[in-house]
């Protein structure tokens, strides 16, 4: 196959009179190359003859059934054998999806820009870090909350990211930014999502979230399914708190890294320039955004109390959060309520408090409290808080069940 180039000489040497062959003795070519160049009046790409595929017909099939499995081909080829029958391979199927599977990604990874008003918006989000604290790595988790107009920030701390960590993270904000916002933006956790359909937007939130937001007064709203970049403000206020507040920082003490925080939040995020707006959050939040927030008015916090389920295990205790807390001895194998509130632990067997302990932060600590053991043989080596500092157990009892036991017919109280 010629250039077309080539095919433009032998055009303007055919227009000046010259012949066939003299044209192909002078370009080093077939005369009948150049006869079929001349009869086509100018250069042809070539066209390779198309040979019936496999998947011919199935085109808007395959462009319809991608998006349901989220871009598995593999589903698609099995699916392709039992609607359809074809049987074709694994890579026959990628070879025709290509070009959907380019569109899902940029249609995933594309964002939408948008601003709202002042005091419309909070969004929050968690971000988990490993941050060294007293020479150890802790694993922490990062509340990050961001107003919608203004980008002022708040930045909290915890151990877990359970719901009452939500909670006290939103409720430390509103107090913080002096008011309440419209509505508030997060992701799907399931400490506050039970439910979102992907294709419906049905969106199913915890009874509990209801009520702590009926009580602030706002609107809790998730974000689309598998699309947190919806949530862009706060998505890129998580990873600056990660690689501005804590990155390459190390803490004497949890309190230490708390005040870091604060003071980092105080003298650093509040007081750049922000990228996007070009200006300081602090000034535009005192100037647009503070008397557009729903004022607290002297609301109390939402009070939020935990209530767990769980059995006595052998050595008298109910693990809660990595941590043991005891019960009287004769309730080994019942099951228990422990409601958690105000850093306080009660456990109660058929609505009766039947043991009462200070919540405990970390993990592998034993909470004992002697009374629960009286008439135990060997009870008395069991101190009253025993904070664990490794992974040893103390010795079990060597009587669980004491002598006196066999002398009544009827037990004595709990304690």
């Amino acid at each position: 196959m010629k250039a077309p180039d080539e095919v433009a000489a032998m055009l303007r040497l055919k227009r000046l009179g010259w012949g066939v062959k003299r044209i192909a003795m002078e370009l080093g070519c077939s005369h009948m190359t150049v006869r079929r160049y001349l009869e086509q009046g100018g250069w042809v790409a070539y066209r390779t003859p198309r040979r019936s595929k496999a998947l011919d017909g199935l085109e808007d099939w395959l462009a319809a059934r991608f998006r349901q499995p989220r871009g598995n081909a593999d589903v698609v080829r099995q699916e392709l054998l039992a609607e359809h029958g074809v049987a074709v391979g694994l890579r026959t199927v990628e070879r025709a999806v290509a070009h959907l599977r380019r569109a899902f990604a940029a249609e995933a990874r594309a964002t939408v820009r948008f601003e709202t008003p002042p005091g419309k918006q909070l969004q929050i989000d968690f971000g988990e870090r490993r941050v060294m604290i007293g020479g150890a790595p802790v694993r922490a988790f990062l509340f990050v909350a961001t107003l919608g107009y203004s980008r002022r920030p708040h930045v909290r701390a915890f151990r877990h990211e359970r719901q009452d960590a939500w909670f006290e993270g939103m409720e430390s904000a509103f107090l913080t930014f002096g008011g309440v916002p419209a509505e508030v933006l997060f992701d799907n956790a399931r400490a506050l999502v039970e439910r979102h359909d992907a294709a419906t937007r049905e969106v199913v939130f915890n009874a509990k979230l209801h009520a702590f937001a009926k009580h602030w007064g706002f609107r809790p709203r998730a974000c689309a399914p598998y699309r947190a970049r919806t949530k862009g403000k706060d998505e890129r206020g998580v990873g600056y708190v990660k690689n501005n507040a804590v990155a390459g920082r190390e803490f004497a003490s949890w309190a230490a890294f708390e005040a870091h925080l604060d003071a980092w939040t105080r003298e650093v995020a509040e007081v750049r320039a922000h990228g996007t707006t070009g200006e300081v959050p602090i000034v535009r939040f005192a100037r647009d955004e503070a008397q557009a927030l729903q004022p607290i008015a002297g609301r109390p916090p939402f009070r939020q109390m935990r209530e767990l389920i769980r059995r006595v295990q052998a050595d008298c205790c109910v693990e809660v959060d990595g941590n043991a807390y005891s019960v009287p001895w004769r309730l080994i194998g019942e099951r228990v309520r422990v409601e958690i509130t105000a850093g306080r632990l009660r456990v109660l067997h058929g609505g009766d408090e039947v043991a009462v302990h200070d919540e405990r932060i970390g993990r592998r600590q034993r909470v004992i409290d002697a009374a629960h053991f009286a008439g135990v043989a060997g009870s008395g080596a069991w101190p009253v808080v025993s904070p664990r500092t490794d992974d040893t157990k103390p010795p079990a009892p060597a009587l669980l069940r004491p002598l006196a036991e066999y002398e009544t017919a009827v037990g004595g109280g709990w304690s």
